[in-house]
């Protein structure tokens, strides 16, 4: 099964990936060994820590009308 969200903001995004991670077992931990980077590192993304990147990316995303989806696919998608 594949879940499907909109995305609108760096929280919503953290917090989409969140769900990613949770759903494939990881803590944020393992998600941060595998990509070798801190456990905190995870924590702020996925808590949606503002950046000037991140607000310079939604603020352009906002006046041009585009929109962003995040499709989260379970493990039984890849089987």
């Amino acid at each position: 099964m594949a879940y499907t969200g909109k995305v609108t903001s760096p929280q919503s995004l953290g917090r989409i990936l969140q769900q990613a991670r949770l759903l494939n077992g990881l803590s944020q931990r393992e998600l941060a060994a595998r990509l070798g980077t801190s456990q905190r590192y995870i924590w702020e993304i996925e808590a949606g820590k503002p950046s000037i990147f991140m607000d310079r990316l939604f603020a352009a995303m906002r006046e041009t009308g585009m929109t962003l989806t995040a499709t989260i696919e379970t493990k039984d998608d890849h089987d």
